[in-house]
């Protein structure tokens, strides 16, 4: 199966044929980052040193602060590709001095997990950075590698929302192979960083709160509830689902709030950046028809791949759901210059109207319920040209 195109390749490509900076790929292990770089610098032209930081070889260069070792290792190289950097100590110092001392050389850094990677490079290397996430692959990418029409798009939506869009994913076939994959991801993967790069007292509690998780997608989470639950302290749960947020794993959404008393933001909700993951984790891949959460399911699909959307096409909005104590809600919320923009997601071709209490609190607001009939339009809003 040939590479599915990606809608990073022509930005990372611009920033290394035209500006001096250190390139920073963020992104979940097997989400394709190493495939993207090897594609990228393919038609570069200059002598390439790829260094793999799960390997001890370079690791002791890496991160020695010596400027005479850093020089060795890569001079009569014109690009240094580090990859899996947040294993290497003090990379972001070390990324300093190559910068600041070899101008002429570029660099690109991919990251698994922002654990210690962010916290090690964005401080040292202020103003000498880009970075980017990588998520999986998007509905715009796949069709345009599929080459296919929005209405073939929807009839692999079931597939989407049960198997998730990890690149492997797309090169089996048969769903018992799709199943084993991310089984097999969940257990080899999923946790690698967090295990190896911090010191967890109970590493068996984060299977268990991920599976408490996926089965309140789309509802609002207690933080002391799932304390109570898994038999930890609060601030362990809190430190526990911030690791899974910075590994790319699960992300928050806040609760939407003008200081109106009726409404709630005490809690968040939390989802998954891949549904796949999700269903695995609570082993059900079931069709939706015999589901009784493809309502949930659809809802995060949408808000993971409304995100990617919005990252790719460099549209910086503040997202949200709201709701009030009465039970009136919306799915998500996004905020963009000053304008407010409510949304309800519905399975099938349901139509919603937007709450009273919405219209009435914020009239200037627009409200738009997206189904199977007008997801695609809603995805494509802001979507800039792919890569060639």
């Amino acid at each position: 199966m040939s590479m599915i195109p990606r809608e990073l390749e022509r930005k990372i490509k611009e920033i290394l044929d035209d500006r001096r900076k250190i390139i920073v790929l963020y992104g979940t292990r097997q989400v394709g980052k190493t495939t993207l770089i090897e594609k990228i610098i393919q038609s570069f032209e200059g002598k390439i040193l790829k260094v793999n930081a799960d390997e001890q070889l370079f690791n002791e260069t890496l991160s020695s602060r010596d400027f005479i070792k850093l020089k060795g290792m890569v001079e009569g190289y014109d690009l240094l590709f580090i990859d899996e950097a947040q294993r290497i100590a003090d990379i972001g110092i070390n990324l300093k001095i190559l910068y600041d001392k070899i101008p002429e050389l570029k660099i690109i850094v991919t990251g698994s997990s922002s654990l210690d990677l962010a916290n090690r490079v964005n401080e040292p290397l202020t103003g000498r950075i880009d970075t980017n996430t990588l998520f999986p692959i998007s509905i715009p990418e796949w069709q345009r590698y599929a080459d296919i029409n929005d209405f073939e798009v929807t009839m692999k939506l079931e597939e989407f929302l049960l198997y998730g869009m990890y690149p492997e994913i797309f090169s089996y076939k048969n769903f018992n192979h799709k199943r084993k994959y991310l089984n097999d991801l969940c257990k080899s993967y999923l946790y690698k960083d967090i295990l190896s790069l911090t010191n967890i007292k109970y590493p068996e509690k984060l299977n268990q709160l991920l599976k408490l998780l996926a089965y309140q997608v789309g509802q609002l989470v207690s933080i002391q509830e799932l304390a109570t639950s898994l038999q930890i302290h609060r601030e362990a749960l809190l430190n526990y689902i911030s690791l899974l947020e910075k590994s790319f794993v699960i992300f928050r959404l806040p609760g939407f709030s003008r200081n109106l008393r009726k409404e709630v933001v005490k809690m968040d909700k939390i989802y998954f950046y891949d549904t796949g993951i999700r269903n695995a984790l609570i082993n059900n891949f079931n069709s939706l028809q015999l589901r009784n959460d493809k309502g949930q399911l659809w809802e995060n699909f949408l808000i993971a791949e409304r995100m990617k959307s919005n990252f790719y096409n460099e549209t910086f909005i503040n997202i949200y759901f709201w709701r009030i104590y009465s039970g009136a809600e919306l799915d998500l919320v996004e905020e963009k210059d000053g304008l407010l923009h409510g949304y309800e997601f519905k399975w099938g071709s349901k139509l919603a109207k937007a709450p009273a209490s919405w219209t009435d609190n914020y009239q200037n607001s627009s409200f738009e319920c997206i189904n199977q009939d007008n997801f695609l339009h809603w995805l494509k809003s802001n979507h800039k040209p792919g890569p060639v």
